[in-house]
């Protein structure tokens, strides 16, 4: 039987920089792995972020994973909270819940100095027996990212608003970024009482006497309703995992029925432990045809403007990823691989954008077309291009168009 590995580098595409010579980091990356699958397999692009969508994480990754956005899409709050545990009812409506660093009308940092897990835990759970009610209840998650469930908040059209992703604003005022819409006076109340009850809490005061960004505030973004999605087993035929260390990729690999896999010192950041998601993920295809293996670090890099990290980042994930992934393929003749961002995180701009993505594909029955490297100018080159994102797994797996 056929395994198909999907790997992915969150937020590695970019765009060329002055202090790379005008190449990309993933041109100027030290990558022989990726470079190899481009060489001996085919290069391509794809458009993860359909028009007038978000690019957002949320969205790319159902495009990955061979589901049309525009179609299954609910909102990003909902998928995190199928991780989470947290059962949402249909008229329920999910936000997530930044723990961020607020001044006194900006928002200086959206990760409160990417807080560790234990603090940011019991920060969440003050904050749920100060606010929280029978109606409005905080969860914790990992690190920054945590959640507010409404309930039947669908009938105050909460799903509706218009709010800001806190990467996205980073630097800007606070009161031109807050959410909008009918009854948005509600989340905004939570959001600014949140500030006051964290302010005095002692984690927040030992952060400041460490210098490290305290977590004052509450961002609530992302909402949505619970999503209905089918099965990735009922769509492609085959069972598999998910590995990655936020909530909101387990909580997707969770709602299609895929094994979600935690791995120790899986981390969202920097210090993510590569190694163990790389062996978790190969052990996990001695019962599973499919794996599906994420990598936050990129990103994280590139909505901090830290091109050295990014750099990093993206060497890390090919020798630590992509490298054991290539020789468990050397034993085996019945193997696709497929390498890609799941959207580009320019270290200029610090956010997200809508550029297609170049991808990698090497494996059983995959032509050769001799390209030099895997990045984005290489890839242009390529007369291979998805217009719909969802339909690169389909051609993955089911053959369908014939690659």
């Amino acid at each position: 039987m056929t395994k198909f590995i999907v790997l992915v580098g969150d937020g590695m595409a970019d765009y060329p920089v002055e202090e790379l010579g005008m190449r990309t980091p993933l041109e100027a990356a030290r990558t022989p792995n990726m470079d190899f699958i481009a060489k001996n397999g085919l290069l391509g692009q794809a458009k993860t972020i359909p028009d007038k969508m978000t690019p957002a994480s949320d969205v790319a990754n159902l495009s990955i994973l061979g589901y049309d956005p525009k179609k299954y899409y609910s909102g990003r709050a909902p998928l995190e909270a199928a991780n989470l545990g947290v059962e949402l009812e249909e008229d329920d409506v999910a936000f997530r819940c930044n723990l961020i660093t607020a001044g006194n009308n900006s928002l200086l940092d959206y990760s409160a100095g990417h807080i560790k897990t234990k603090e940011a835990e019991k920060l969440i759970k003050f904050l749920d027996q100060k606010l929280g009610t029978n109606k409005m209840r905080f969860f914790p998650g990992v690190s920054y990212r945590h959640l507010l469930l409404v309930k039947r908040g669908a009938e105050l059209k909460l799903e509706n608003l218009k709010c800001r992703a806190p990467h996205d604003i980073t630097g800007q005022e606070i009161n031109k970024n807050l959410p909008k819409g009918e009854n948005s006076d509600l989340i905004i109340k939570l959001m600014q009482d949140s500030r006051e009850i964290l302010a005095g809490h002692e984690i927040n005061q030992v952060r400041l006497d460490l210098k490290e960004n305290p977590a004052n505030m509450i961002w609530l973004w992302g909402q949505g309703k619970k999503p209905n999605i089918p099965r990735f087993i009922e769509k492609f035929g085959i069972s598999g995992s998910v590995i990655s260390a936020v909530d909101l990729i387990k909580g997707l690999g969770r709602i299609l029925g895929l094994n979600v896999i935690d791995v120790p010192g899986a981390t969202g950041y920097y210090d993510t432990n590569y190694a163990g998601k790389a062996k978790a993920g190969i052990k996990s295809l001695d019962k599973n045809d499919f794996v599906f293996v994420h990598v936050e670090a990129p990103d994280e890099a590139g909505h901090n403007g830290d091109l050295r990290e990014k750099l990093t980042a993206i060497e890390r994930f090919d020798q630590l990823i992509v490298g054991p992934f290539l020789k468990y393929c050397e034993e085996r003749k019945d193997f696709r691989i497929l390498v890609l961002p799941d959207h580009a995180t320019p270290v200029s701009l610090k956010t997200h954008t809508s550029d297609s993505i170049p991808f990698a594909i090497y494996g059983k029955d995959i032509g050769k077309k001799d390209f030099l490297a895997y990045n984005e100018k290489e890839a242009q080159k390529s007369d291979l291009y998805f217009e719909n994102g969802y339909q690169l797994m389909e051609c993955l797996i089911l053959n369908t168009p014939r690659l």
